[in-house]
Formats: C-alpha cells, sequence, structure tokens
C-alpha cells in the first residue's frame, strides 16, 4: 500500500542565501485515495526574526519563542515521510529549506534519498499550461472550499492540497473504473436477463371489414 504524504513548510522569509529558516512543517496521509487523519504538525524556533513574513503566515516571533528548534523535531519528521511518497507544491522550495535544516544539524541525507517526490505545480503545469498554477487558482478550478484559509499554513495548506491532489489526479481514473464496472457487469452471466422459452404466444387482432373499407378509402382520396 503506498503511502502519499501531502507536506508544507513555512519559513522566515523566500530566500535560502539571505539565511531564511523554517518555522512550520504542516504534512496529512493519504491511503488508498482516503485522507486520513494522520498527521505531522509542529512549529519551528527558527533562532532568526519572521521579519516581513508575518503578513504572510501571521506566525510571530512571541508565539516562537517557547517552540522546539528543528533538531528537536527532526527525527520524528523523518520517521513520518520515510519511505512515502511525498506530495508538495513548488517542491524546490520546501524541498531546498528542508534539506538546509537536515545540513545545519549534520544530516548528509535530503529529503530526495528517503522519499519520491511529486511535484503539484509541475503536475498542473503539463495538465494545463497556460493557466495559473498557484495554491489558490487549483482550489478554485477544482471547487475545493479556501474559506478557513485567512492566511497561509502548513498544516492547512497540506490539507487543501491533498484534496487538490486527488482532484487532479482522480477525474480520468474514476471515469476508467466506471467503465471497467460497467464493462464487467455486461459481461457477468449471472446478470443476463433470459427470455422465456414457454412465453405466450403474442395475441393478433385483425382489421375487421369496415375498418378494411376505411382504409382503403382514405388511400383513394
Amino acid at each position: 500500500m503506498e503511502r502519499l504524504i501531502v507536506l508544507d513548510t513555512e519559513t522566515t522569509g523566500i530566500e535560502l542565501s539571505e539565511g531564511h529558516r523554517i518555522i512550520e512543517v504542516g504534512a496529512v496521509q493519504i491511503l488508498d485515495r482516503e485522507i486520513t487523519s494522520t498527521e505531522f504538525h509542529e512549529y519551528v524556533q527558527p533562532n532568526k526574526k519572521v521579519g516581513q513574513s508575518v503578513n504572510i503566515h501571521g506566525i510571530t516571533d512571541k508565539f516562537l519563542i517557547n517552540k522546539p528548534q528543528f533538531n528537536q523535531i527532526s527525527d520524528d519528521l523523518l520517521s513520518f515521510i520515510e519511505g512515502a511518497t511525498l506530495i508538495i507544491h513548488n517542491a524546490p522550495f520546501d524541498l531546498g529549506f528542508l534539506n538546509n535544516e537536515l545540513k545545519i544539524i549534520g544530516i548528509k541525507e535530503t529529503i530526495e534519498d528517503i522519499c519520491t517526490i511529486i511535484d503539484t505545480l509541475e503536475l498542473s503545469k503539463q495538465q494545463r499550461p497556460g493557466t495559473m498554477h498557484n495554491l489558490d487558482a487549483l482550489c478554485r478550478r477544482f471547487g475545493i472550499d479556501t474559506s478557513a484559509r485567512t492566511r497561509h499554513g502548513a498544516l492547512l495548506d497540506a490539507q487543501i492540497l491533498a484534496q487538490v491532489y486527488l482532484a487532479m489526479t482522480g477525474g480520468q481514473s474514476n471515469l476508467f473504473q466506471e467503465i471497467s464496472k460497467t464493462e464487467s457487469n455486461q459481461s457477468d452471466p449471472s446478470l443476463i436477463k433470459r427470455v422465456k422459452e414457454n412465453r405466450d404466444k403474442i395475441k393478433v387482432i385483425y382489421a375487421n371489414k369496415n375498418e378494411l373499407k376505411a382504409h382503403e378509402n382514405y388511400f383513394q382520396n
């Protein structure tokens, strides 16, 4: 049974080269195309001010004061995702930050070493080139409710992305399943209705003389 883990992070900024760090990790498990209640969620003390990024995610320096540092959550995170296929939107961004955090604490192994990666951004570009591909646009495309998403949040975005991924990958497979099911039902001998061999003969009612005469007069006129 393939484990799919939908993952997202929040950070203090966009550029790793500027020393930005992870402040939140959220992940949701999908099994048999069902979003489960099995989740991973941690806020992380980055040893760095969140700066203007607070306007994106609403996570403040004060809120992060007593949160664990990345090295305190890394074992649990790696155990949660190991061997799974990770579903990430704009995967290079999140993977870059995660691998940087692992490097900082002395782990040479990368996320790609222990997981298969599916980037929903690239998947969306392949499916509908020339359209918008951010998470909000995908939610609009697939009719997914984002009313709870007033700000970015790693766990909430992972939960939403899980719905988006299933919508992106489920249409055709569901169609094929329905066709297969129909064909299976059609070929099942137990479902074929047989005509009775001893069915009653059809009763034929012949026209009388008056009806025949009226019929002839109709075509003569």
